[in-house]
């Protein structure tokens, strides 16, 4: 895959991308696509939400020169968004934390859907700088806290390859 100025989609999604069963996908906080681009490389039908209009034009762009199509939408995740509720199958979200929208998050996919999450934990400020804001930093376990009543079949905390200090999991809705 060569995504143009470093858009590879997220290890963390590479490496669990076994896990997902095909069908609707939901990237929040999407950014310039990357991560949407490659699930619609693999075969999702993908929609994403980003409350930059300059970034989710820049990924219907980009995904027009992967040769996929996405959806995509500009919200205000903290204001007026709503998830539809059981309507997906994977919901990512990478380098975003707004934890009023776990519920929803929880709500919208589907039994037995997965959601797939990564951002950053509060070794982060210390070790690396940015954010520094701990409203965007995770606690230690707070993440795994987060998706307790959903089955965990992948969780990671720590520093990741000496550049950044984050927390993933994959979570099935059981």
């Amino acid at each position: 895959m060569n995504h143009t100025h470093g858009s590879e989609p997220s290890d963390f999604l590479v490496e669990n991308i076994s896990l997902l069963s095909r069908g609707r996908a939901l990237d929040i906080a999407m950014g310039r696509g990357r991560n949407a681009i490659y699930l619609a490389e693999m075969g999702f039908d993908v929609e994403g939400v980003d409350a930059s209009a300059e970034a989710v034009q820049e990924a219907l762009e980009l995904a027009r020169q992967a040769g996929v199509t996405i959806k995509a939408q500009v919200a205000d995740l903290e204001k007026d968004y709503r998830i539809e509720k059981e309507a997906y199958d994977v919901i990512v979200c990478f380098n975003y934390l707004q934890r009023s929208l776990i519920p929803q998050i929880k709500d919208s996919v589907k039994k037995g859907g997965m959601v797939v999450y990564e951002t950053f934990i509060v070794d982060q400020a210390e070790l690396f700088g940015k954010p520094r804001n701990p409203y965007f930093l995770l606690k230690h376990n707070e993440l795994l806290d987060m998706f307790r009543n959903f089955r965990c079949l992948r969780y990671r905390e720590g520093v990741i390859a000496n550049y950044k200090a984050v927390a993933g999991i994959v979570a099935q809705k059981i």
